[in-house]
């Protein structure tokens, strides 16, 4: 197959995979049922949380910290998500990563707003941030699954969700640690 050949088949697959999504979308997880709703309160839910929240003085610091969590958690899961390990077949709509509402609200504000308080009261973050992704991968995983609202295949586990969640938030810490440091010192 030439080049062109390749790229016109992957385009008219790629149409006919997005239409598909669009049609078990509007069947299965659109306005009308209720594991939509519960996606839609998980994303909506955790961002009015941070509006009353949070500490409005260390906003940069924390937002830069809550965004670096949702963007590594969703270079990670889109993967995941495409290849059939980590599966939420209930989603906001069918342009959107599968799993925005975790991605982009309950994972980034939850451990925002754990870094917010242990940063405020000089707690140990790590220690927290275990106790937290195990609460997450031990607790509310198992819970979506049981509801049907994620799916773990080709070996995915528990285990493997905890350590994900505990490499992004360690790397998110750090990266923030860095940043405020470099930020203090050339002030």
């Amino acid at each position: 197959m030439s080049y062109e050949e390749y790229w016109t088949r992957l385009y008219k697959t790629g149409d006919e995979l997005n239409s598909l999504f669009h049609l078990y979308w509007t069947e299965y997880s659109s306005f009308t049922d209720w594991q939509f709703w519960v996606v839609v309160i998980l994303l909506a839910g955790p961002v009015f949380l941070l509006f009353y929240t949070v500490d409005r003085s260390r906003i940069f610091e924390l937002f830069f910290f809550g965004y670096t969590v949702h963007l590594l958690w969703t270079y990670v899961d889109v993967p995941l998500e495409r290849y059939g390990y980590f599966v939420h077949p209930y989603f906001i709509h069918p342009i959107f990563p599968y799993s925005l509402n975790m991605t982009a609200a309950v994972l980034p504000v939850s451990f925002l707003l754990l870094y917010q308080w242990c940063t405020k009261r000089k707690k140990n973050f790590y220690l927290h941030a275990v106790l937290m992704s195990l609460a997450f991968s031990f607790l509310f995983a198992p819970l979506k699954r049981y509801a049907g609202l994620v799916e773990l295949r080709k070996g995915m586990n528990y285990f493997y969700v905890f350590l994900v969640d505990l490499g992004v938030v360690f790397i998110s810490y750090i990266f923030t640690r860095l940043l405020k440091g470099v930020y203090e010192r050339n002030r």
